[in-house]
């Protein structure tokens, strides 16, 4: 998601399946972003807007599936800290939008901890945005279908691979063999897992 989405997450966008099934995926149901942009920008003087998803028309949805663990902390987080009064999940102390300095802040207390002092002077996961990086980097390098990929992240295909294209370099030799499997009709990819 993008921070943006993050921001509008409500309880009514999660389907997660019910806690007597631990292994099972659910899902968010995206429908609005609420981008931080200034008071001063704005028609009614907050600091963000109420959008519609990033280059979709306004009343456009999209299901990203979510796995379990992803199901599991959710329901923790709504368990420990409930919703703001309009259903958000996240939310400032006040019951606000969070802002983004709010949890920059808090990402770069989390930076310290899990990554090494050398790791700590790097790039790496620099900012929150890098978990969205992370997260399409990992679906393609599990060989998630691209067009899929693309899907669930809200972007074209075209915008995966002109930012994502280094992930996908690499894998020569696994798409060879997949090739070659294809070429030979070996279906042993579906047998063993592969």
């Amino acid at each position: 998601m993008r921070p943006s989405e993050v921001a509008a997450l409500s309880k009514s966008a999660c389907v997660l399946p019910g806690e007597s099934k631990p292994d099972v995926w659910g899902e968010l149901v995206l429908s609005e972003s609420r981008p931080e942009v200034g008071a001063g920008w704005t028609d009614d003087g907050l600091s963000y807007e109420k959008r519609g998803l990033k280059r979709r028309a306004r009343k456009t949805t999209r299901s990203v599936p979510i796995p379990p663990a992803l199901v599991a902390m959710l329901r923790a987080h709504m368990a420990q800290y409930g919703t703001a009064p309009d259903g958000r999940l996240f939310r400032a102390t006040g019951g606000g939008r969070l802002r983004s300095t709010e949890y920059a802040d808090v990402w770069q207390l989390a930076r310290r901890a899990a990554l090494s002092p050398a790791d700590q002077g790097t790039p790496l996961a620099e900012v929150p945005y890098s978990l969205r990086h992370a997260c399409v980097s990992l679906w393609l390098m599990a060989g998630v279908d691209p067009v899929e990929v693309a899907r669930r992240a809200g972007h074209s295909v075209t915008v995966l691979y002109r930012f994502y294209a280094k992930v996908i370099k690499g894998r020569q030799d696994q798409d060879n063999a997949r090739i070659a499997r294809a070429l030979t009709g070996d279906d042993a990819e579906h047998h063993d897992g592969t």
